[in-house]
């Protein structure tokens, strides 16, 4: 039974590794495609955000009075405030991180008994090349140490327009953008995900990527490039399967 799943198993690997390469010898010569603009709420798997929301306050007016109670300005300008808007995200990351941690313990025990009396005598007799004095005898130790570091530089700085996808009820709005440029064969990603504050939003219709709750940013590219550092899919199966 283990060999019959076993051989199904390669097979299936043999299988998906032919439609790899048909796909790779497909697009021989041709540049990488680049995705279709679609709506991002109509994507698989897409979830409307849920968030803790206070309790909706009633808009009033005062008599002969323009504006409303609690209005933060006087008038209304091109920032991103509705569905569909869109804004535009400055991301700076600089990120840097070092840990170093050591650890180390040590016990020893030890620990002896004898057997007297009429026990001894019996225990001498079955055992004469055992002195009852020392019949039981029990020594354990116990070592270990670990030590693990980390080194970790990262800097990142570019901007991404990004497309207001739903409004809270507390009126943060949640955003969503990406963007794919393709230079050559190679073809670099951008998303951005998360939470603003309509106040945090500048005048000039941006915003800081570190004043972005829950933020999801990515960064990467797929290409030619890319598939050449990334090692074969039978050594990721390798990797995966193998024990040490």
């Amino acid at each position: 039974m283990k060999i019959f799943k076993l051989t199904i198993l390669l097979f299936a690997l043999f299988a998906l590794g032919a439609c790899t390469a048909a796909e790779r010898l497909a697009q021989i010569g041709q540049t990488p495609a680049l995705s279709a603009i679609e709506n991002p709420t109509a994507q698989e798997g897409y979830r409307p955000v849920v968030m803790p929301m206070p309790q909706p306050e009633v808009v009033s007016y005062q008599p002969n009075s323009l504006f409303r109670d609690g209005a933060r300005g006087f008038f209304k300008d091109q920032r991103a405030r509705r569905v569909g808007d869109i804004l535009t995200v400055k991301i700076v990351i600089s990120d840097k991180a070092q840990i170093s941690n050591q650890t180390a313990r040590t016990r020893q025990s030890t620990s002896s008994a004898g057997v007297g009396g009429v026990l001894g005598s019996i225990f001498s007799a079955v055992a004469p090349d055992v002195a009852a004095a020392t019949a039981i005898d029990v020594n354990s130790g116990v070592n270990d140490g670990g030590t693990g570091s980390v080194n970790r530089s990262e800097t990142i700085e570019t901007r991404i327009a990004a497309v207001v996808t739903q409004i809270l009820p507390n009126g943060n709005l949640v955003i969503e953008g990406r963007q794919e440029v393709r230079i050559n064969f190679e073809v670099r990603d951008i998303i951005v995900a998360g939470i603003v504050r309509p106040e945090d939003i500048n005048a000039d219709n941006t915003i800081a990527s570190e004043k972005i709750a829950e933020a999801r940013i990515a960064y990467g590219g797929r290409g030619q490039i890319t598939d050449v550092q990334q090692p074969r899919y039978g050594q990721q199966v390798l990797d995966a399967i193998l024990p040490f």
